[in-house]
């Protein structure tokens, strides 16, 4: 028994090895998907039992909320009252149980429980109102930043012997140490407060209702602009700095050199040569940017009052939500680890130099 055990683990590892030398694209996605799945699942994991841990007790909360929300309302805290609330929430039996119930209504169900601060609504019910607001604001200013910076980072790198050119640069590092709310502060005090010219708070005037109407999209383009200026001011100018970082020491290479003997034309050079090979790094930040947008930008949506799920956070952790709570976390985990994966998967499709799974 114990020699046919041995021979079904080496025919198991055998197969392993011919399938990774016969599929090796196919073997390195699996075992991407695998690190991803296990990498998912301690993360989820390890912020259950943080939430868990933070002191306080969110049925006394909600009872409190419902006590300030309605002043006539009155309710004694009676074992079944509370009981009833636990049972809701998730919050009966031991750590463990709780753990063990989480996970099998968001696998099975797909389900983040009741929300705290909008009982008895879902929680992925209420993330789901604040995400569009999320993903509308902080992804165009993350697609718009980069393609600003990368553009003039590459020309500043090609163009550094020029005076102008080490006046941006300094500029640009300048205003890359600079935090996002400050600017923000800055552009509420000159466009809002002082000129009038953009309103400095929510996400449209509260006169139009919801919709695909050119009153509405006008109005949600008119909020959005200065908190999408507080992103994106910051973020050129990371982008220019990192980008030019990265052409100023390809420069004078034998490719290069070869390119401008062949007699072609300088901008061509740049983008068919140069900045060609800056692509990797670049596009790798740009879709973990991308991934990290689900967790909203807590500081800008606060300021700006948008209601975005970074807003949404601050408000469910106020109140000890841990549903939605969880549901955030979990969905900026997600985007990030979903991010890397596809970046992982698509990396050798966009340089031919990377063989990962060789």
């Amino acid at each position: 028994m114990a020699q046919a055990a041995s021979r079904g683990g080496t025919g198991i590892i055998s197969f392993y090895r011919s399938f990774v030398v016969n599929h090796p694209l196919a073997a390195y996605a699996v075992r991407r998907f695998g690190v991803y799945l296990l990498t998912l699942w301690g993360s989820i994991t390890i912020t259950f039992f943080f939430f868990r841990l933070i002191p306080g007790n969110p049925i006394d909360a909600y009872i409190q909320n419902l006590q300030t929300m309605q002043q006539n309302y009155s309710v004694q805290a009676s074992e079944a009252t509370v009981q009833y609330y636990k049972e809701a929430f998730g919050l009966n039996g031991s750590l463990l149980e709780q753990y063990v119930r989480y996970m099998n209504q968001l696998v099975l169900h797909q389900n983040f429980g009741p929300s705290l601060i909008n009982y008895p609504n879902p929680a992925q019910v209420v993330i789901a109102r604040a995400l569009p607001w999320t993903i509308g604001l902080l992804g165009v200013s993350t697609v718009i930043m980069w393609i600003i910076g990368v553009v003039l980072g590459a020309i500043l790198g090609w163009k550094r012997d020029k005076p102008i050119s080490g006046f941006v640069t300094y500029l640009a590092i300048a205003f890359s140490h600079i935090p996002y709310y400050f600017v923000a502060l800055i552009l509420v005090f000159l466009l809002s407060y002082r000129l009038g010219w953009l309103p400095s708070t929510a996400a449209y005037d509260p006169g139009y209702r919801i919709g695909f109407t050119p009153e509405f999209i006008t109005s949600v383009i008119k909020h959005a602009i200065l908190p999408s200026l507080s992103i994106i001011v910051i973020g050129v100018a990371n982008w220019m700095v990192s980008t030019r970082m990265l052409i100023v020491p390809m420069l004078g290479e034998d490719f290069l050199t070869f390119a401008e003997a062949k007699g072609l034309r300088p901008g061509y050079i740049l983008t068919r040569y140069a900045l060609r090979n800056c692509w990797l790094p670049q596009v790798i930040g740009l879709g973990i940017g991308l991934g990290s947008i689900f967790n909203g930008n807590v500081l800008v949506e606060q300021l700006f009052n948008y209601p975005g799920v970074g807003n949404l956070f601050v408000q469910a952790t106020a109140q000890l939500d841990y549903n939605t709570m969880m549901g955030v976390v979990i969905l900026a985990i997600f985007g990030v680890l979903t991010a890397n994966l596809i970046l992982d998967l698509l990396l050798p499709a966009i340089d031919p130099r990377v063989k990962y799974w060789r």
